[in-house]
């Protein structure tokens, strides 16, 4: 099944204003409307995969909202974690210098969580999963660290750095998808919407 035709007359809306998100789902034939979120995010937790579960929760349902019957929401939130420590995105070129100083020369971890919601659906027509990666760098120099957090790539990035980007020099291997460490899995994102959308299916026609 092609991803056109399993989102064929459905409107696919993307709470999220990330280019890379939004050119990810393009990959797999998904182009989606962009509604970002304004919500004021709540976080209850410090575990990382619960974080990003509960952001790309809080994203999609309050996009869903606006949304007409039958639109599917995908709501995301994208976090580094380091040292059991979570890295946002960085509020100064020092934060990002000390964000890469943590990463340099050891193995972090990058979750993305992601929320599908059907509007105007009951029940379980929603899907919550977070997904994994190991991210293993290799050693860098304090002035390789500084020159890195000081352009202008890390200032809009989960833990400061773009893995698709110059910070790719400094990538020794990952364990887990790639496209996940960019912003979205978008495997595991057609897959569980290709089984959310049959389940709904399943639900309307009982």
């Amino acid at each position: 099944m092609e991803a056109d035709s399993l989102t064929e007359d459905r409107e696919i809306v993307l709470a999220s204003a990330s280019p890379r998100r939004r050119e990810l789902l393009g990959q797999i034939g998904i182009v989606p409307e962009i509604i970002p979120s304004t919500l004021e995010e709540k976080i209850t937790t410090d575990r990382p995969e619960d974080v990003v579960k509960e952001l790309s929760l809080q994203k999609a349902a309050d996009v869903a909202k606006r949304c007409a019957k039958g639109t599917i929401v995908i709501g995301a939130d994208t976090v580094v974690a380091a040292e059991g420590r979570i890295l946002g995105k960085p509020k100064s070129h020092e934060e990002a210098e000390r964000m890469i100083a943590l990463l340099a020369g050891k193995t972090h971890q990058v979750y993305t969580g992601v929320t599908m919601i059907v509007c105007g659906q009951e029940g379980r027509a929603s899907k919550t999963f977070a997904e994994k990666t190991d991210v293993h760098v290799y050693p860098m120099t304090a002035e390789e660290i500084h020159e890195y957090a000081f352009s202008e790539e890390p200032m809009d990035k989960a833990g400061a750095y773009g893995i698709q980007g110059k910070f790719a020099s400094y990538i020794k291997g990952i364990d887990g998808d790639y496209n996940n460490v960019v912003g979205l899995p978008v495997g595991r994102v057609y897959q569980e919407m290709k089984s959310l959308l049959t389940l709904t299916a399943r639900r309307n026609n009982v």
